[in-house]
């Protein structure tokens, strides 16, 4: 089973650490193409800091993240599962995960990535801001340059398991499964007095609790209606519907 996570706009900067290594991060067929996305950005970010943050689409009082793309190849890192921050992440809290869980986040988790495709948990990463919407002189839209190589990328990291993909609409773009693929999306419902919505901030913190209990609870399952009776032994409750799961929760 592989677990596809977004990243979150917000990120938390290391403060000390070695600088980016390429070489060392997971999928090194997507090497040439980060490198281009990189050196892009790298670009962007070191000339006029106006039309950066116009590109970027940050405000006047985030010029500070201009500066940290300008020195991307430069700053420090970490691992990316604590570089990413928001409610996904910290409902997850990969950091107090039992010894066995972080085992099994280090092979099952992937995070996709507007820069690095695709990254796992330990990969060491710096912060930057660069959304999978972006644009980049040169380069053209992040989306396009990550749509024609991340296939390979996928297909070794999910194998002939499952993939569980809970990538917003923005990165899915980035790569979408072939129709031959085990694939499960999962969708959030909040149900009160017989009406269902989806709220999205309660969404993701659902996403983040739910994939947190599968790697507690190490259940692998290799079909989406695998994947909803794993849940349902967890206690929630799961309603299938093809490859989309929709959990109901009555509590946020």
């Amino acid at each position: 089973m592989l677990i596809v996570l977004p990243p979150s706009e917000g990120k938390t900067e290391p403060r000390r650490g070695k600088s980016l290594d390429l070489s060392a991060l997971s999928f090194p067929s997507l090497t040439p193409a980060r490198e281009r996305v990189i050196a892009a950005l790298v670009e962007l970010c070191s000339g006029d800091v106006d039309v950066a943050a116009k590109t970027l689409e940050v405000g006047s009082t985030q010029l500070d993240l201009v500066a940290l793309n300008a020195g991307l190849t430069t700053a420090p890192t970490a691992r990316a599962d604590q570089v990413y921050a928001g409610v996904v992440y910290d409902a997850l809290d990969v950091a107090t995960l039992s010894t066995a869980a972080r085992r099994r986040a280090s092979t099952r988790l992937a995070v996709t990535s507007s820069v690095f495709g695709l990254v796992r948990p330990g990969d060491r990463i710096p912060a930057y801001r660069l959304s999978g919407g972006t644009s980049l002189p040169g380069l053209g839209p992040v989306a396009g340059v990550w749509r024609s190589e991340l296939g390979p990328a996928f297909e070794e990291a999910v194998g002939d398991g499952l993939l569980v993909d809970l990538r917003s609409g923005m990165y899915a773009n980035f790569w979408r499964p072939p129709t031959t693929a085990r694939v499960a999306t999962l969708r959030v419902l909040h149900e009160v007095g017989g009406v269902r919505k989806v709220v999205s901030h309660f969404n993701k913190a659902t996403k983040g609790r739910i994939v947190r209990a599968l790697l507690e609870d190490g259940a692998n399952p290799r079909t989406p209606a695998r994947l909803a009776e794993a849940l349902r032994d967890l206690g929630w409750t799961v309603e299938l519907d093809g490859p989309q799961l929709d959990v109901v929760v009555a509590d946020l």
